[in-house]
């Protein structure tokens, strides 16, 4: 009797001691770094969450030597997440792997982190060539631009890549459209090698004149996630199909005149936001129309008074441009616009940021 008493009066307890119990997610326990230069200090970021109801404290993180630091907040919200970095002085030359400690209310055992890489007596400057990176693989450009391609056209890109790791890598681009297809210098990239990716565009294979954006995915192997941080954009501009002014008298068609096509939006002058007016003008002998309009990035709205235009009339286009958005925007800005005029087919406003 007194032992089954002692056993239900038990249970509440531990349920409760489980309930409040805390867990400490890591992303990646280990991070590879790469490469670096002797007396160049690394640093490796950590993702963690406060998988728990109560609030983290984080007692201490000790690193296994003297020669790698650590940052890290000392408390954390319940389902919070944060980072923890540990930056390695790279004062020895050689593989390193070193590892520090958590210690803290969230787990009765400490939690380890680990970074590894290797120090080099001399390092390579990739920085000029390769001022891109995605992980340990670096590139030279994460934005592929085929502009002004006509139907049929078959017009290449290129992406020179690097692996600043020390696995072996199998780059691969990801969710490639049916008109897009990749190929490969080398099928495999040797730690400290570098390789060549070549994007060729089947524009016959597109439905739409004007302007087509898409994302694909640079992996370091196959079978890899993808997310926002390995994304590369992709813009194409096909240019409308001239057949339909043929036949067209000069003196009798539409005639577009606009007032700038170059937009200064580097002064916000403490605004968040900046309006630049744009003037249209039909100065031909017929009806002027506007068919399509687009942007190759975002951070930017436009609205047109008036698609159509008639001859000695005038319309708005309105550009407003957002500072943060723009300051965080891939590529080159530009809007796009298709028109019936035969001299002025597609016009490009370009967007200083």
């Amino acid at each position: 009797m007194n032992k089954r008493s002692i056993v239900i009066l038990l249970f509440p307890f531990l349920g409760l001691a489980s309930a409040q119990a805390q867990k400490i997610v890591v992303t990646q326990s280990t991070i590879e770094c790469g490469r670096t230069g002797y007396q160049q200090p690394i640093t490796a970021t950590f993702q963690l969450r406060n998988k728990s109801h109560r609030k983290l404290v984080i007692e201490s993180i000790k690193p296994d030597c003297g020669c790698t630091t650590v940052e890290y907040p000392r408390e954390v919200g319940a389902n919070d997440k944060f980072t923890i970095t540990m930056t390695y002085d790279a004062r020895q030359l050689g593989h390193f792997q070193k590892m520090a400690a958590i210690t803290s209310n969230g787990s009765a055992k400490p939690v380890y982190l680990t970074m590894k890489g290797v120090v080099l007596a001399e390092l390579l400057d990739y920085t000029g060539t390769y001022p891109l990176a995605m992980g340990n693989l670096l590139l030279d450009k994460d934005v592929l631009e085929f502009d002004d391609v006509n139907k049929g056209d078959s017009p290449v890109q290129e992406i020179h890549i690097l692996n600043n790791s020390l696995e072996t890598m199998e780059p691969r681009l990801m969710h490639l459209p049916s008109y897009l297809e990749a190929s490969y210098s080398s099928e495999t990239l040797l730690p400290g090698k570098a390789a060549t990716i070549t994007v060729t565009l089947h524009s016959d294979l597109l439905r739409d004149y004007g302007l087509t954006k898409t994302k694909v995915f640079l992996a370091q192997k196959l079978g890899e996630k993808v997310s926002a941080s390995n994304a590369v954009d992709m813009t194409i501009t096909l240019l409308p199909d001239l057949k339909q002014f043929e036949g067209v008298s000069r003196a009798q068609a539409p005639k577009l005149l606009i007032s700038e096509t170059n937009l200064d939006f580097t002064d916000f002058q403490k605004h968040q936001k900046k309006t630049i007016d744009v003037k249209l003008t039909n100065e031909g002998q017929s009806k002027l129309t506007i068919s399509s309009m687009q942007m190759y990035t975002g951070g930017m709205k436009v609205t047109l008074d008036n698609r159509d235009i008639e001859p000695g009339q005038s319309t708005m286009l309105h550009v407003t441009g957002y500072k943060e958005e723009l300051a965080q925007v891939k590529g080159r800005p530009r809007i796009l616009m298709i028109t019936n005029d035969p001299d002025h087919a597609k016009v490009v406003i370009n967007i200083k940021k």
